[in-house]
């Protein structure tokens, strides 16, 4: 019976299907597993392909025994024996077919990771969304997570030190390819040796977890740590460091070394000596940088109460360091980074600050032309201070390459292709980089700014309840989330998003602005004198530092109102609150934009359509997506005012051409009072017409 099966196995050719599967799987394994990681694809998917060749060993056997391929086709195999020449084309055939089917499966599974976010449309979305990594994909092996070290100094204000410390370490880490790094804006978050490691693994989605604690007494310093498998909550690696101070580096290497090993991630040679690398050899120098850390990350994560004098204190420490000792390229560059910072966020509004930024990070390229954080500093010089997107993605780009798991310069990456006008191809970016620090609420907020931008609303809805539901408090998000609403359409919606920020919580009027935005869209100026009554007299229209006066808001409604003598009191308040700015460079081009409505708004056509226009050529769409969307809009709205239809209409299309979603929209149009003027125009109609279905069919994706 046995001899009769086996001859029945060689006749179906089985034998040969097995061995020609056996080598077809090796080498889509080795493929999986060398050329996958190269274009960056999840681990999972390599993973996924080598299960899908194991599980698919017996359906190839079987279709081996099952068919023959003949000159008619496939065809189920004969009982009796036969010498058919085609039957040695089963094996082709049937590691064909079960290849096929893998390669169908692993690229649905890829397609999967890279889906949109599920479509949702309801206020109450975050409470439907979790917080923590996305528990249905495998974590990765090597990856790891550092916890804030606990302080067990006598002397509490070496805080500073103990979280330089950390994050040197982090840093280091985070320059191993083979690693998986959390950044620290989402370790920050845990508390110092916590008793859920399980629980915030699986939040970060990783494998280890690094904790410890610092202890410096004087000259000397005790660095505690212990890597542990957050899985299992087992120790894999501990150790205790007794330094002096001067020697702290040794420790940082040491540690960064020892975790890549127990984690058997292999270090390439550049990767070993950027590990190793000393930054300073001045005590006193890595002791004035790391309290520049400390406050430039106090300044970034918004916890300084006083943005200018943190910013000052910082931008001193840097400078004293840098002076202490006139190599140290690491504390150069972040003096740079600190000052592009200043300037962008308008902490620090002088003009000079601009050079003093390039100055430091050509000065940290001239002492260290390898350094990553240096080529990182020069990249947002040329994006903050020059917008000069071609130079900052260079920049970012060698960064890149030398700091893997940094989420910052991935995420800048995609701002810059958003400030490009592709917002659609900067949103893998910053994708890329949630990954990486999973529980920042800002990179799901900036993904939902991006969707808007493209005018996919629903897709934005979604990332707005990601970021909410990391950080249920946060206002901006919440009027962002209510201005997507405005510009799908979906005014009920937005007003349940409104409904749920306190009465009492309203930084800058940016929340009454809102609800001044939705009342005279519904045309109700009444309500919208009534949602500004007590706002202050600039209200914050983005958190982009862009504020607009009050008074130019209620002059609006008051025209509307016909009040025509009150109207014009409130634009020529405004004009008074605007023609100071006209001074200041950092500001002149935002003053004249407003400028623009507010002449509109007084009749004064010539002048109008003068402030407008010099917005626009100070800051053009071309270069800058986002705030020249903003001036093109006011421009849009000044000439549709005074009578320049033609030249409106035309600024109205090119918007609705681009990626201007968070500016204007075809259901904003429709209703919006600014465009009754030329509403009865055929070209304005024939506007919306064209431009709905592409809207209404971005708004669903």
């Amino acid at each position: 019976m046995s001899g009769r099966f086996l001859e029945e196995l060689k006749r179906r050719h089985v034998y040969k299907v097995a061995a020609a599967y056996a080598i077809t799987g090796w080498v889509l394994i080795e493929i999986a597993t060398q050329i996958f990681p190269v274009f960056h694809f999840p681990e999972w998917v390599a993973q996924l392909v080598v299960l899908l060749i194991l599980i698919g060993f017996p359906i190839a056997v079987v279709l081996a025994w099952a068919f023959d391929a003949t000159p008619e086709g496939v065809v189920r195999t004969a009982d009796a024996p036969n010498t058919s020449p085609h039957r040695s084309r089963r094996a082709g055939i049937a590691v064909g077919l079960v290849g096929t089917l893998i390669a169908v499966a692993a690229g649905g599974g890829y397609w999967w990771w890279h889906r949109p976010p599920a479509r949702t449309d309801n206020a109450a979305a975050p409470r439907a969304m979790t917080a923590s990594a996305d528990a249905s994909l495998p974590i990765p092996a090597k990856s790891i997570a550092v916890l804030p070290f606990e302080n067990l100094s006598a002397e509490k204000e070496n805080a500073y030190f103990v979280e330089g410390i950390q994050d040197e370490i982090l840093t280091r880490l985070a320059k191993v390819s083979a690693l998986k790094v959390i950044s620290r804006t989402s370790t920050m978050r845990y508390a110092s040796r916590p008793d859920n490691l399980r629980e915030i693994g699986r939040e970060l989605g990783v494998a280890s977890i690094l904790e410890g604690s610092v202890q410096r007494d004087a000259g000397a310093v005790r660095v505690n740590l212990q890597l542990i498998d957050a899985g299992t909550d087992t120790h894999l690696w501990a150790e205790t460091y007794d330094r002096e101070v001067k020697n702290i580096f040794s420790v940082e290497s040491e540690v960064a070394q020892q975790v890549a090993d127990a984690l058997k991630a292999t270090l390439l040679p550049a990767e070993s000596a950027r590990i190793a690398n000393v930054p300073t050899k001045s005590t006193a120098a890595y002791d004035l940088f790391l309290k520049g850390q400390y406050l430039f990350n106090q300044l970034q994560t918004s916890a300084a109460k006083d943005p200018v004098a943190v910013g000052q204190s910082a931008t001193d420490f840097y400078r004293r360091a840098v002076a202490d000792d006139p190599t140290f390229a690491l504390a150069s560059a972040r003096l740079s980074y600190l000052e592009s910072y200043q300037h962008w966020y308008g902490v620090d509004n002088r003009a000079e600050i601009i050079d003093a930024a390039r100055a430091d990070a050509d000065r940290a390229l001239a002492l260290q032309p390898d350094l990553p954080e240096a080529h990182l500093a020069l990249g947002y010089v040329h994006y903050w201070c020059h917008r000069d997107y071609p130079a900052a993605l260079r920049e970012f780009g060698i960064a890149r390459a030398s700091l893997p798991n940094n989420a910052e310069v991935i995420a800048a990456i995609g701002y810059v292709h958003r400030r490009q006008g592709d917002p659609g191809r900067g949103v893998p970016e910053m994708q890329q980089a949630a990954v990486l620090d999973p529980r920042d609420s800002v990179l799901p907020r900036e993904i939902a700014n991006s969707y808007v931008a493209m005018r996919r609303y629903a897709a934005a809805d979604a990332a707005y309840a990601r970021s909410l539901a990391l950080f249920p408090g946060d206002i901006e998000a919440q009027v962002q989330r209510a201005t997507s609403m405005v510009f799908a359409g979906k005014f009920e919606a937005a007003g349940r998003i409104l409904a749920g920020i306190p009465r009492d919580t309203d930084p800058q009027g940016s929340v009454s602005l809102i609800r001044y935005r939705i009342a005279m869209l519904m045309r109700q100026p009444d309500a919208a004198l009534a949602t500004i009554a007590h706002a202050p007299d600039w209200v914050m229209t983005r958190w982009e530092h862009s504020l607009a006066p009050a008074g130019l808001l209620r002059g609006e409604a008051l025209s509307r109102k016909g009040e025509k003598t009150a109207a014009r009191a409130a634009f020529l308040a405004a004009e008074r609150q605007l023609q100071p700015l006209l001074d200041r460079p950092n500001e002149i081009a935002d003053a004249q934009s407003y400028l623009g409505l507010v002449y509109a708004g007084l009749g004064e056509k010539e002048a109008a359509l003068r402030a407008g226009r010099a917005a626009v050529e100070a800051l053009p769409v071309s270069h800058d997506s986002i705030v020249g969307a903003f001036y093109l809009e006011r421009l849009a709205r000044t000439e549709a005012r005074v009578g320049e239809t033609q030249s409106a209409i035309e600024h109205i299309e090119q918007l609705l051409s681009t990626a201007g979603g968070e500016t204007i929209s075809t259901a904003t149009l429709r209703i919006d009072p600014a465009w009754d003027s030329i509403r009865q125009d055929s070209r304005f109609a024939a506007l919306l017409t064209r431009f709905t279905a592409v809207a209404e069919g971005a708004a669903n994706e």
